[in-house]
């Protein structure tokens, strides 16, 4: 939800990037452990059955579902077509698993953004609300979860749609705790306004190699979320438009 922002200590919106580096913040520690409890990382489960899902995942998230085939899905695990099957049942029910994986690792960051001590924590400083930021600190470079959840967000798949449906009403509640205590400013229509926010982004992820393409840095990497956020920032809080009615500035 593209408040890319963290909020200073005085309440001025600030880009969490120190030194031209992601400064490391609180609440991302937490979501690390979280997420390395879950296996969220993808690489630190190595039972057979977490092997042949994560290869499923790189698979599916390089190609799609459709494309791939139990045997390629075995070969890149080093296993037997066969042991895919005793512990999936089908390509079907290995691709729910992975979905739902995927889901829960993904929810995982959500579920920080939407924590009851948020807006407090971004009035210290201690928080921040980017999706993208998250994505940075939180995932190692490499992982297959950003391209697999643009698979689902871009293709009207319905555990995409699931995950949509559930950021939104995160974003909701973040954006109606900001604006109680100060950080957002108020708006006729929260429904657009959160929408918007939550579409600004994702759409780091979803578009990543054309924004990548146009600007010469990845913005899922710390030197291209610092340019990224830096930019976003001065628009989110500055305006990107001038009022014609006014006269310029001397």
């Amino acid at each position: 939800m593209n408040l890319p922002l963290r909020v200073g200590v005085d309440g001025t919106p600030c880009c969490g990037i120190r030194a031209g580096r992601l400064t490391p913040l609180p609440h991302t520690e937490h979501m690390f452990s979280i997420l390395s409890m879950s296996s969220a990382t993808d690489e630190r489960d190595l039972t057979a059955r977490a092997t042949i899902r994560n290869a499923a995942l790189r698979l599916f998230a390089h190609r799609g579902h459709d494309t791939v085939t139990v045997r390629e899905i075995a070969a890149a695990a080093g296993v037997s077509p066969a042991l895919v099957l005793h512990h999936f049942g089908s390509k079907d029910g290995l691709r729910a698993a992975v979905d739902a994986h995927a889901a829960e690792s993904l929810d995982a960051i959500f579920a920080e953004l939407g924590g009851e001590e948020l807006a407090g924590m971004l009035a210290r400083g201690e928080a921040t609300t980017s999706v993208a930021e998250s994505f940075v600190q939180v995932f190692p470079p490499g992982s297959p979860l950003p391209a697999y959840l643009r698979r689902l967000l871009l293709t009207n798949d319905p555990a995409g749609a699931a995950l949509f449906a559930r950021w939104y009403a995160t974003t909701r509640g973040v954006l109606e705790a900001m604006v109680e205590n100060g950080i957002a400013a108020p708006t006729d229509d929260p429904a657009v306004r959160a929408a918007f926010l939550l579409v600004n982004d994702l759409a780091v992820i979803l578009l990543r190699e054309q924004i990548t393409t146009a600007i010469g840095d990845d913005p899922l990497t710390p030197a291209g979320l610092t340019r990224w956020t830096k930019d976003v920032t001065a628009v989110y809080t500055g305006g990107a438009f001038t009022d014609p009615g006014k006269e310029p500035p001397s």
